[in-house]
């Protein structure tokens, strides 16, 4: 896990004790740059004045000292003999002399001119003292309290890594849930949360394994249970076929025929939707236009009596490798819709490269129909016969095979509906 909470609170930490680091040397800096420029200016400016009104009042007052400076003093109308040389032309003011390591100060005044020149590495010794010494301390102080909280923070997480490691290494298709077990769990885990977490994610674990354990299973007994008497409806209509029927027979026996063919259909479209995506189901090389004329049998009886003409369009032969099946269900559907719902006109089935579409002249739907047409159990005329569950069962196989299913309809003048082959 390269992004787990460890290496977050490590960053973390390193970010904060960085910027703290930088904003002490910045502190640092500028105090320097205070004591430098604006303490030192105002301490010898404040000294040449206390010297000139001590003087003032006393003529024979001595030159200021101090362990920080050395002060000369020129009384007015004499030569300055006694200052050094690079001082004695400087003018009134604050000099730095970073060449000789000095900053001068030169106060001018009726009675006569102070020279004060100060000694930078004194001053870099004081401000080392008393401003950066006492920072660095204070630096060092974070980052040893930025290391004691990383560490307490790490032993914090550390149970929650753990966890989440152990699930991100999950197969999703068989979790192995016996690492979270009670018994199963480090030491380090605590009584906390995280093993709290642990116990929830394997109750959890176990149970959606018991739930995909009872789908498989029924899954498995309803391919078998449903297709046995499936097979006896099948096998008996056969032989029937066989006897001396009426014409009335006749026709009972092939209605019986094709629903036991749609039934064998749709059981195999809801075993697909049934299964894991990751199942593949047994699939086939086939051409469209089969299954298109096949669907178009099996609904022709929906039509009889009604002044409606159904045709079949060719514009391609397109072929697919896919369950058949699934295709024909979907087919089914869409054509069993469209003779539900048009009374009159025609119904047109387009076989194109890419697509199959099924248009109609019916009533058509409004768009509140149409935004609801692919819900489970929506029906919009419940005058019609069915459970609403064909627009749905037509959309979710489109979406397991990459067939998008299209709707477009015009209330009062039909229904297109697209069936898309995505390659």
């Amino acid at each position: 896990m390269p992004q787990g909470l460890p290496r977050k609170i490590r960053i973390a930490f390193i970010l904060q004790v960085v910027m703290v680091g930088l904003a002490v040397i910045a502190a640092g800096w500028l105090v320097s740059l205070v004591i430098r420029m604006g303490l030192m200016r105002a301490a010898s400016e404040s000294e040449a004045k206390d010297f000139f009104v001590r003087l003032s009042h006393d003529a024979n007052y001595g030159l200021p000292h101090g362990r920080n400076f050395t002060s000369w003093y020129v009384p007015a109308g004499q030569p300055a003999t006694n200052v050094p040389g690079e001082f004695a032309h400087l003018s009134p003011g604050y000099h730095d002399l970073d060449s000789r390591g000095l900053h001068v100060r030169v106060e001018r005044q009726p009675a006569g001119t102070l020279y004060l020149a100060y000694d930078t590495q004194r001053i870099d010794r004081l401000m080392y003292a008393f401003a950066v010494l006492p920072m660095a301390l204070g630096l060092i102080g974070v980052v040893a309290v930025s290391f004691l909280t990383y560490r307490v923070s790490k032993r914090l997480v550390t149970p929650v890594n753990w966890l989440a490691r152990q699930v991100a290494a999950w197969d999703p298709r068989r979790p192995d849930i016996d690492v979270l077990a009670p018994h199963r769990l480090p030491a380090d885990i605590g009584s906390g949360e995280a093993r709290q977490l642990a116990q929830a994610l394997h109750t959890l674990g176990e149970r959606v394994e018991a739930f995909v354990a009872r789908e498989r299973n029924f899954t498995r007994d309803a391919s078998h249970e449903l297709r046995t008497p499936l097979t006896v409806i099948r096998v008996a209509a056969d032989l029937l076929e066989s006897e001396a029927l009426s014409a009335r027979g006749q026709r009972s026996l092939q209605r019986v025929q094709r629903a036991s063919r749609d039934m064998e259909a749709v059981i195999d479209a809801f075993l697909i939707l049934a299964r894991e995506a990751d199942i593949e189901p047994q699939r086939e090389h086939f051409a469209v236009s089969d299954i298109v004329a096949e669907e178009v049998d099996k609904v022709a009886p929906l039509l009889e009596g009604k002044p409606v003409e159904l045709r079949v369009v060719k514009r391609a032969e397109p072929e697919l490798h896919a369950p058949s099946r699934v295709l024909a269900v979907m087919v089914g559907n869409l054509l069993s819709n469209a003779c539900q719902y048009t009374d009159e006109g025609d119904i047109e089935v387009r076989i194109e490269e890419d697509r199959v579409s099924v248009r109609d002249t019916g009533i058509g739907m409004t768009r509140e129909t149409l935004q609801r047409a692919f819900d489970p159990f929506y029906r919009a005329d419940q005058d019609i016969g069915g459970m609403g569950l064909g627009l749905s069962v037509v959309r979710r196989l489109g979406e397991r095979f990459g067939w998008p299913v299209v709707l477009e309809s015009v209330p009062g003048s039909g229904t297109l509906a697209t069936i898309q082959f995505v390659r």
